[in-house]
Parts: structure tokens; C-alpha cells; sequence
């Protein structure tokens, strides 16, 4: 046989090896696949991923391979190592009957947003809502990571896409609800958060939202049944309490207030967290109403510890210093409302050496009409009358309370008056009072008073 001969029959013999290496390769490889879909349904992600490993060793640039390893690194609870896996099947871009586009970039959105990389999520689901403009949740998804970049008009425009595609999508409505809450606009914001709740009764989030709208509305009665339906999210429990507490305070009702911030601090596990803060500062105000200052500094106090700089903190502090040092300003503080009636009528009579002619009290104040005493010199003089007002409190006086204080003498034809407080007066104030008839106590002449009275020597204070 002629040595070409030979030739064509060594090359016709290598073709038809090639060739049946391919039939072969083409009936094993589905089986490969076939293999790591069959360990995958099974739950043997295990023996899946080293299968789809080997397979991805022999064929790089199998996509179906690499995806099903990042389906076995997520059940494996492995999610970066899986967003590496998705993105390799990315660039290789094999979608078909196989591997749903739609389902693959779902998950590829999911990761990339919950591994903070809110950009590449944001491209997955803009591509999304092109493939499948039908589903509100692309439009939700898009709305609300414009809305992480600071994007609220484009956050708005996608979300009431989505509650267009899907007028019951709760989890829209509220993220629409909060953009606008946000945004100062209440009357919009609350009919989102009512939409969020009538189709999505479990979202939490929007009964909080709708509570703190109500609670700026002063309707408390609604808002306390909403905070009460969002403390049943762990997450808010204690935002909820804190904001149940601070309605009761604005309703003056201390006793249902104090329980509910006790609970609150209670249920928090960071005391430098602001709701903790928050609830600490409103429980002390409302021992402070009761006149349980005692409670109220303790409160300040391990307020101080955390966040001396928070609020009016270090000025409470400072106001009340007397408290502990001081007995008279103590019990003028904390006394029953008998006792400071009977303390603010003896600095009138003891301590100024005057007649009182009438005396009333108001919640946290006593006015005492007095005229001075005989003096045997001027016994034909006509004595004109003067109003003392008593406050006891430990916030400033400002202009407003002087302000208030001349209208009253008005009513009563009064034109001389003082007010006597445990605090002190503010710039305003005192600059109000220069000119007129209104002679004002700070607390340290109040001291000066209570130094002078008999009171306490006859209840054996002194």
C-alpha cells in the first residue's frame, strides 16, 4: 500500500476519532448537568458543588456550571462567594430553557443589595423592569434604592409605577408614605400609609408612621392604637413605647406615661441609643410634673453619663444643684399642694411682713393678693394691693409668663405685682420687667425668703 494511501487513512482515521469524541462529549455533558440539577433537587448541595467545580476546572466557560455553584455557595449561606459565581455567568451570558434571565437577575439584584453595592443592584432591576415591565416589585426595588442615593423625585416617579402596575403592594404604598413624610407632606404621606395597611395589615412600619402623624395631628387617642399595633415589631418595640409615652405626656396623664417609658428602657439594649436617651429624658419629665424630683435627677443623671450634651440635660442639673443641699427648696419643690399653699402664705406674712387679702392656686403656681400691714405712721393712706405669683419649676422664666401675669392683674385691677420662682429669669424677661411694676425673686432670693420663714419652724424643719 503507497504511503499516501496510508496518509489519507491516518487522516481519515483522526477525523472519525474526533468525531466520536464530540458524539460522546455531547451525550456526557447534559449528563453533567443533568447530574448536578439532579444532587441540587435532592438537597446534596455538597456533592453538587464539587461536581459543578470539577466541571468548571474541564469548562471554564460552562455558565450553567458556575450557576449552580452559586446556588449551592447560597445554600451553603456563602452569598459573596455565590455574587462572584453570578457574575461570571453574567459575562458569559448563556440565558435559555436552561437558565431564566429573569430568575437569575432577581438573585443578582438581591445580592448585590444586600452586600451594599446599591449601584449594581439598581442596573439589575432597571434591566428587569424592561423583561418584565409587569411586575411591581422592579419598579419598588428601583424606587427605593433611588430613594438610599438621595433621588426622591426619581424615587417617587418608580414607586407610583409600582403601585400603578400593583395597586396592592403594601410594601410600596408605605416606601411612597415615607418619602413624603420626609418631605413634610403629611396629608399625602398618611393616605400611603393608610393604602400600605389596608392592603398589608402586618406592616408595622407604616402603623409607627401613621401614629407619629396622627401624634403631630394631637389626634393621641388614634395614634396610641397605632404605636401600639407597631410595638409588635421588635425592631420599633421600643420607639413605639417611647412614642405611646410622650402621647400620654402631652395628655398630662403621668401615670399611664411613666409605665410606658419604663417598659421602653427595659426592652433597650444600647442605654446610648437616642430612643433610650429619649425615653429616659420624657421619664424624667413626667417625675419632674409629679414632683418626684428625686426619680427625675436619677434620670438626668444616667442621661448625663452617656450624652452630657443632650438637650436641656446639664442645665436641669445645674437648676436643681439646691435640691440635695438644700431642705426649704426641697420641700418648696416637692411638697403636697396643701404644704406649698401654707409655705408660699407664710414667706407673705413672715418673711415680707404683709397681709394677704386672697390667695388660689393652679397647677405648678399660687397667686397671694396682699396689702402691707398698718404702720400706725399713714393711717388714712389708702393701701394698694399687689399679686405674688409662685412658681416652682425649673425651666426659665421668659417674657411670655410675665406677659401672662399683667393680663391677669388687669382682671383683678391690680398695677403692682412680683413673681417669686425656684428658677431663674431669662434676658428678655428681666429687660420686660425694668419698666413696669413687676419685682422679680430668682432662686437665690427665694432662698433668702425661705431662710426667713417660720414655716419650717413650725413643722420642725428648720
Amino acid at each position: 500500500m503507497s504511503p499516501i494511501l496510508w496518509m489519507i487513512i491516518l487522516i481519515l482515521g483522526a477525523v472519525a476519532l474526533f468525531l466520536v469524541i464530540l458524539v460522546i462529549k455531547s451525550f456526557l455533558e447534559p449528563k453533567k448537568i443533568s447530574s448536578i440539577k439532579s444532587f441540587i433537587k435532592q438537597g446534596r448541595y455538597a456533592q453538587a458543588g464539587k461536581a459543578a467545580k470539577l466541571l468548571i476546572t474541564k469548562e471554564p466557560r460552562n455558565g450553567l456550571a458556575h450557576y449552580y455553584l452559586g446556588i449551592c455557595y447560597l445554600q451553603d449561606g456563602k452569598g459573596e462567594l455565590a455574587l462572584m459565581e453570578f457574575k461570571t455567568v453574567n459575562q458569559i451570558s448563556q440565558f435559555g430553557s436552561d437558565l431564566s434571565e429573569i430568575e437569575f437577575r432577581h438573585k443578582m439584584a438581591e445580592l448585590y443589595f444586600k452586600y451594599n453595592q446599591p449601584e449594581e443592584s439598581l442596573k439589575e432591576y432597571l434591566v428587569l423592569i424592561k423583561i418584565e415591565p409587569h411586575n411591581a416589585d422592579n419598579y419598588y426595588w428601583a424606587g427605593k434604592i433611588f430613594d438610599s442615593r438621595n433621588r426622591s423625585d426619581m424615587s417617587v416617579q418608580y414607586l407610583r409605577k409600582a403601585v400603578e402596575v400593583n395597586p396592592r403592594h403594601g410594601n410600596a404604598h408605605f416606601m411612597l408614605g415615607f418619602v413624603q413624610y420626609r418631605e413634610k407632606k403629611p396629608v399625602e404621606a398618611k393616605a400611603e400609609f393608610e393604602n400600605a395597611i389596608r392592603f398589608d395589615p402586618n406592616n408595622t412600619d407604616s402603623f409607627f408612621y401613621l401614629g407619629k402623624l396622627q401624634k403631630d395631628g394631637h389626634d393621641y387617642t388614634a395614634a396610641l392604637l397605632s404605636f401600639e399595633k407597631a410595638s409588635k415589631n421588635q425592631e420599633l418595640k421600643v420607639k413605639s413605647l417611647v412614642e405611646r409615652g410622650g402621647c400620654y405626656l402631652s395628655l398630662n396623664d403621668y401615670d399611664r406615661a411613666i409605665p410606658e417609658l419604663e417598659r421602653a428602657i427595659k426592652n433597650g439594649t444600647d442605654e446610648g441609643a437616642n430612643e433610650i436617651l429619649y425615653a429616659r429624658y420624657f421619664l424624667a419629665m413626667a417625675y419632674e410634673k409629679q414632683r418626684n424630683l428625686d426619680q427625675a435627677i436619677d434620670q438626668w443623671e444616667k442621661i448625663y453619663k452617656k450624652k452630657p450634651n443632650f438637650k436641656d440635660v446639664a442645665e436641669k442639673l445645674a437648676n436643681y444643684q439646691e435640691f440635695r443641699s438644700d431642705d426649704r427648696i426641697k420641700d418648696y419643690l416637692t411638697c403636697s399642694r396643701e404644704d406649698f399653699l401654707q409655705i408660699c402664705n407664710s414667706i407673705v406674712l413672715s418673711a415680707m411682713n404683709l397681709v394677704v387679702r386672697d390667695i388660689s392656686d393652679t397647677p405648678g403656681s399660687v397667686d397671694i393678693i396682699v396689702v402691707e400691714q398698718d404702720s400706725g405712721k399713714w393711717l388714712g393712706t389708702r393701701k394698694l394691693p399687689k399679686l405674688y405669683r409662685f412658681l416652682r419649676t425649673a425651666d426659665m422664666i421668659d417674657e411670655s409668663v410675665l406677659r401672662k401675669l399683667m393680663e391677669d392683674m388687669k382682671k383683678v385691677s391690680i398695677v403692682r405685682s412680683g413673681v417669686i420662682t425656684s428658677s431663674a429669669f431669662t434676658r428678655t424677661a428681666i429687660e420686660f420687667a425694668e419698666n413696669r411694676s413687676v419685682e422679680l425673686f430668682n432662686k437665690e432670693k427665694l432662698q433668702e425668703l425661705l431662710n426667713k420663714t417660720d414655716f419650717f419652724k413650725k413643722s420642725g424643719k428648720s
